[in-house]
């Protein structure tokens, strides 16, 4: 008997589940719609503070560099994940790396992946 409520249990909850996430055609009206250009001026201001933000500073990069340059940080703190890894696997290629990566920093030639320091020397 009990096997029987609990066979029919499952069977409801089941079936309950399955009509419950219905697929059907979703018709939007006017006044749902939303405003074109109210969308536009919010992910305009997301991609400003974005950018504040995701700002990356040459100081960091040159202090990341000076003193865990032979992990290759500085790397991924600019965006270079792969050449993180491998200055991680060789120590920075045996600290000869690490020292040209603090020089092309000191000079500006080492720029973020993705543009250029929001804050330099």
């Amino acid at each position: 008997m009990k096997l029987n409520f609990l066979f029919f249990a499952v069977i409801v909850m089941f079936g309950s589940l399955t009509t419950s996430y219905a697929s059907f055609p979703v018709n939007r009206s006017e006044s749902t719609q939303t405003n074109t250009e109210e969308v536009n001026s919010s992910e305009e201001n997301i991609t400003l503070a974005y950018d504040a933000f995701s700002g990356k500073s040459q100081i960091v990069a040159l202090l990341l560099v000076i003193f865990v340059g032979v992990l290759g940080i500085h790397r991924f703190y600019l965006g270079y994940t792969w050449q993180g890894i491998v200055q991680l696997l060789t120590l920075g290629g045996f600290g000869i790396w690490a020292f040209i990566d603090f020089i092309r920093i000191i000079l500006g030639d080492l720029q973020p992946k993705n543009g250029s320091y929001s804050k330099t020397l």
